[in-house]
This record gives structure tokens, C-alpha cells and sequence, in this order.
């Protein structure tokens, strides 16, 4: 098992054993991959499903808004599409409970120790502009790297900003441009350079740079969390 179903709580069977081998087996995946120091896809999962538990925890009817719905029969036979909801045992609901119950402190306990590696990948990494930043910096150049600075991989970089339920949110699209080859004694700017001479649609980008102090994995680990300081960055900036 690699993933957990967004829906796993109320997908197939509805039992406590059942339910608690399907999450423990997941979590042993999630634990064999942060020993590999390998945070996503598991990481984000990890939030979601917690965040999920404890919603549904809180507000009982969330369980029964999961479950798939049925059409009555009854409704059928004057076509008119209606649909009943197929849990009103309170035997499930209280069998849903326990292993609600159980599973919250198990994710939460994978989930702390998720972001304790997080924190530490992001305490060695080095986060600094390229150049001159322009007062326009949603949009630019994220240059990525670590020991031994011989290659420098390099996406093209877009912040959108929007609104929903009245909360501003943002979204980050990366696009991959290249993995360039670099002296360690060669500053970056000469990078930031040849990008504005290709690219003459930016021509005076933003440009970052995200530079670990020692080695990660790099799509699985170093990648998700340059992300992360940029939005942080371009937040704090915005």
C-alpha cells in the first residue's frame, strides 16, 4: 500500500480490526519512507488525513456526508432521482467512532515525525534572491542545489493569489527549465544572465535561490521544501 484513500474511513467494510490493519499498514510505508529521509507525497497526506480525522470527529454528520448514497427504490418507480443515505445504524456509527479514536494519536504520531524532519531539511537550507529583486516577484527563476554545487537545477516559477470563503490562498507553479552545470567558484548571477538573454519575455526576473547545506533526496524531500520558502518568502513579501 503506497497511499491511504482520501475516504478510507468509510470505504468497504466498516469494522475496527479491518480499519486498524489497513491505517497500521500505511504507516508503516510512511515510517519505512521517512527513514529514507523521503517526506513526500506521505507528508501532505499525512496532514490532510489528520485534519480529516478530527473534522469528522467533531462533527458527526461529516461521517454519514462520506458514506456513498443509494437510490430509493421508491423514487425510482416515479423517476425521480433521490437518494437516501444508507447509514442510520447507530452500531456503524459507533463502530466509525472507535476507529476514529484509534486512528487520530497513530497519524498524529507520524505526522510529528514528519515535521521534525521537515524542520531539520529546512534548517539546512539556505534561502537568498539572485541579484536584484524587481518589485514584481510573483513571477521568476528558483535555482535549487546542494554539495557539491556542480549542478543547479532551475525552474521557472508562478504565484497566483486568490480568494475562497474569504481567505486568500495561493497556488505554485513551477515549471522545470534545465540542470546547468556551475563552478563552484562561479556566482549565480552569471545563471540569472543567460536566462534573461534567452528568455526575453522576464526580462528582469526574480530569481532565488535555494542551496542545502548537505544532501537530500531531491524530488521526494529537497524539492517540496525549496517550494515551501518560496511561497513563504513571496508571502512575507507580498
Amino acid at each position: 500500500m503506497s497511499s491511504l484513500s482520501k475516504d478510507w474511513l468509510t470505504q468497504g467494510l466498516i469494522d475496527f480490526e479491518y480499519k486498524k490493519y489497513v491505517l497500521l499498514a500505511y504507516l508503516q510505508k510512511v515510517k519505512e519512507s521517512f527513514g529514507r529521509v523521503e517526506l513526500y507525497p506521505f507528508l501532505s497526506e499525512l496532514v490532510f488525513h489528520y485534519q480529516n480525522l478530527k473534522a469528522v470527529q467533531e462533527n458527526r454528520t461529516l461521517i454519514r456526508e462520506q458514506f456513498p448514497r443509494e437510490l430509493s427504490l421508491e423514487d425510482f418507480r416515479k423517476l425521480v432521482l433521490s437518494y437516501r443515505q444508507m447509514v442510520e445504524d447507530d452500531a456503524v456509527m459507533n463502530e466509525l467512532s472507535s476507529i476514529i479514536e484509534f486512528a487520530i494519536p497513530q497519524v498524529k504520531e507520524s505526522l510529528d515525525e514528519g515535521t521534525v524532519i521537515y524542520e531539520y531539511v529546512e534548517s539546512q537550507c539556505e534561502f537568498t534572491a539572485v541579484g536584484v529583486t524587481p518589485l514584481y516577484a510573483r513571477e521568476g527563476y528558483l535555482f535549487v542545489t546542494q554539495p557539491p554545487e556542480e549542478e543547479t537545477n532551475i525552474y521557472r516559477y508562478q504565484l497566483s493569489i486568490y480568494e475562497e470563503r474569504h481567505e486568500q490562498l495561493r497556488s505554485l507553479n513551477t515549471k522545470y527549465i534545465e540542470t546547468a552545470s556551475k563552478s563552484p567558484f562561479e556566482p549565480y548571477e552569471n545563471l540569472k544572465l543567460s536566462l534573461t538573454r534567452r528568455f526575453s519575455d522576464l526580462p528582469n526576473p526574480a530569481t532565488y535561490l535555494v542551496l542545502s547545506r548537505i544532501r537530500f533526496p531531491f524530488t521526494a524531500t529537497l524539492m517540496p521544501v525549496a517550494k515551501r520558502l518560496l511561497v513563504k518568502h513571496l508571502s512575507t513579501a507580498a
